[in-house]
């Protein structure tokens, strides 16, 4: 997929990439689905201001290309072809953006160099900087020019502004906070419901594990035995055959969710079993509307925690692994007392035990959680006053 959606890409998209005379073109570079996802309610706001702007998508990752592509809201996605002097002059070319936006991080040298080259607006979005980065080391040379190629930096915390400012000038810097936390009210205030489960949760309370690794699931093994009364749904972060079985073994009876909708689910198990896996993509966001306590995976690996924004914004209080340090959203909402690191599987079973026992403490994490959301929403507003009327103008 990787190699094959970027074989002869010119010759079999050129005409797809070409605007319309007289029509405004927007190219927003992801590295990821999560990185789509902190963009898209940019996007979004730019198509309902002006419908007829063209908008142009590319990933570096099959697991962002291989789910927007099929989504309806949006035509022109596209991996973005390998960085080169050749492939970034052929793209500008034929495209012609009128604004550039990036998402995150990934930061393609010939890409931006071409894009400067051109007197493109280059806007980062929901930018993250730490002091361990390459761009501030003695070395970072040829990186810190990269940083150059961009008109303005929007970034999601003062600690990234303040790492900025050793090599960027401060009028090119704002902090706007994370469009995430806009994506997630909107996924939130328009909840749709996942089909079968209410009907797998009935009035149980209700723990939710999303994007689960190896390492998170092992925590939970022992708890989901000893709980039969608890109903807990587990949303693996890898969803291939292999791993999907190997998720089944460590939790004995426990079903799948595309064996659960299939036929009737009292006919079929009965309340049998108490664990519900997940075997799709594209529903975690919703699940976490059905939990009690919510789990979010990564932080018992090196993969890093994943989105624990999707799971505060119901307002219910979020339980992770102790490796959370490159996520400063994470120490927040400590701090606000709506989320709890765990770092062993007798530390899980205290903490969630004692929220449980404890229906006073359950709530108020839970508001804290969901506060913390709608406290730092924002960005987006932010984001579009400045492309509207700033350097990124419309």
């Amino acid at each position: 997929m990787w190699v094959g959606g970027r074989n002869n890409f010119f010759e079999k998209y050129g005409k797809s990439l070409q605007s319309a005379p007289g029509k405004k073109t927007i190219w927003m570079h992801c590295a990821s689905l999560g990185e789509f996802e902190q963009g898209r309610p940019v996007i979004q706001k730019i198509k309902e201001e002006d419908p007829d702007t063209k908008i142009v998508i590319t990933f570096f990752s099959p697991s962002g290309y291989e789910i927007v592509k099929n989504n309806k809201d949006f035509e022109n996605v596209f991996y973005l072809p390998m960085d080169s002097a050749v492939h970034a002059k052929k793209w500008i070319k034929i495209l012609k953006p009128d604004l550039v936006l990036w998402v995150k991080y990934e930061y393609w040298h010939y890409y931006l160099q071409e894009i400067k080259r051109n007197n493109i607006p280059l806007l980062m979005i929901s930018g993250v900087y730490r002091n361990n980065q390459i761009f501030f080391k003695w070395y970072g040379g040829f990186h810190r020019n990269m940083l150059e190629s961009f008109t303005h930096f929007f970034v999601q915390n003062p600690d990234s502004k303040e790492q900025l400012l050793k090599i960027i000038a401060e009028e090119k810097i704002t902090v706007s906070g994370d469009t995430r936390c806009d994506r997630v009210i909107n996924i939130a205030k328009n909840f749709v419901e996942v089909p079968g489960i209410a009907a797998f949760c009935k009035n149980n309370k209700v723990i939710v594990m999303g994007s689960t690794w190896e390492d998170d699931e092992a925590e939970w093994t022992h708890y989901v035995k000893q709980h039969p009364e608890i109903k807990f749904i587990i949303a693996p972060h890898e969803i291939d055959k292999e791993n999907l079985a190997d998720v089944q073994k460590e939790f004995p009876g426990s079903i799948f969710y595309s064996e659960w909708i299939e036929d009737p689910p009292l006919e079929r198990f009965g309340q049998a079993s108490n664990c519900l896996i997940i075997d799709n993509i594209g529903t975690l966001s919703r699940l976490y509307y059905y939990a009690t306590i919510t789990y979010v995976g990564g932080g018992f690996g090196e993969n890093g925690l994943h989105n624990i924004l999707e799971a505060a914004v119901y307002g219910k209080p979020v339980i992770f692994g102790p490796e959370y340090e490159k996520n400063f959203e994470a120490e927040d909402l400590i701090d606000c007392s709506g989320a709890i690191s765990i770092e062993s599987a007798i530390e899980l079973e205290k903490v969630v035990n004692g929220l449980f026992n404890n229906q006073e403490e359950l709530l108020s994490r839970g508001d804290a959680a969901k506060n913390y959301i709608y406290k730092n929403a924002g960005a987006t507003d932010t984001i579009m006053r400045f492309i509207k009327n700033g350097e990124g103008k419309m």
